[in-house]
């Protein structure tokens, strides 16, 4: 037993197995993508994420150390369509050289939600894309397709975690379904801090009413908050919720003039901690979907 064990240590590392050698630095932009990179890359990646738990990517201010990770990493994955309104003008100072992966490469987008106070106006597509689990796996193929081509010595791995993910998803997805079809359908509605959830509205038939658009960067006036609270009140809303990294003044206010009641905290846009509710993307949407659930059967 001690012989092979010796033995085993003195394998040249010429020959060891791929995840032996040095790990791929990979850098994801924010909380949610980090988890999705986690579950595809494992311990054959060593994984850097810029924006992390209980934090808002859309209002974060990069820090000379993020530059740093970026100028040493191999691969770069961000959600694109403007989420990290930050990140180009990061990697390009950082210089960042490796792979860049862009997570909703190929998905279908839905137009952005309007800009409160600017009439029709909106953003262009909205980019919480994750808010539904089958454009998440989409994303997860691109994932594991960028991962493959900038570490091709582990893409059987990336593709085998992927595949298993993949239906891991699925699940989750028939899940989803399942729960809000207990609540009945007039009564699948809500409200929020901010309008993240088209893409959860899309697929699994939930209303959201918000009184910001889809950036927690712009705030609404006092006649978009009395024409939300006067909605609540006419069609008896009572399944409130503040997102993780908002403020929760707006949806106080709304509950005291309307009389409905704030549930549990979402997590729209960032992961919790790890002694959160919603440490992974998995664990976020079950999270989120029983508060729903428990919220609108009151309504």
């Amino acid at each position: 037993m001690l012989r092979r064990h010796f033995l085993a240590a003195a394998v040249p590392l010429a020959v060891r197995p791929a995840h032996a050698q040095a790990r791929p630095k990979v850098v994801a932009t924010f909380s949610i993508l980090g988890d999705l990179v986690g579950e595809v890359g494992a311990e054959r990646i060593e994984l850097a994420v810029l924006v992390g738990a209980d934090t808002d990517a859309h209002t974060y201010q990069p820090k000379p150390t993020d530059a740093r990770a970026l100028a040493s990493a191999q691969a770069l994955v961000s959600n694109g369509l403007g989420y990290e309104g930050w990140i180009d003008r990061l990697a390009k100072a950082a210089p960042f050289k490796g792979r860049a992966i862009v997570a909703t490469a190929g998905v279908a987008t839905l137009e952005g939600a309007p800009t409160p106070g600017h009439g029709n106006h909106a953003h262009g597509p909205d980019p919480h894309c994750w808010q539904d689990v089958t454009r998440v796996q989409r994303y997860v193929g691109n994932i594991v397709e960028g991962l493959a081509a900038a570490d091709v010595a582990n893409a059987a791995f990336y593709r085998e975690r992927g595949h298993a993910y993949d239906k891991r998803l699925a699940a989750l997805d028939q899940w989803i379904k399942t729960e809000i079809a207990k609540v009945p359908a007039a009564q699948r509605r809500a409200i929020t801090a901010h309008d993240s959830f088209r893409y959860f509205t899309a697929a699994y038939g939930v209303q959201f009413f918000a009184p910001r658009g889809f950036t927690t960067e712009s705030e609404p006036s006092a006649k978009d908050v009395a024409t939300l609270i006067r909605l609540v009140r006419e069609q008896k809303i009572r399944a409130l919720f503040v997102e993780n990294m908002s403020n929760p003044g707006l949806i106080d206010q709304i509950a005291r003039e309307s009389g409905a009641v704030v549930g549990p905290r979402l997590y729209s846009d960032a992961l919790s901690g790890p002694g959160g509710p919603a440490p992974t993307y998995e664990a976020m949407m079950r999270h989120n979907v029983t508060a729903l659930v428990a919220g609108m059967m009151k309504n």
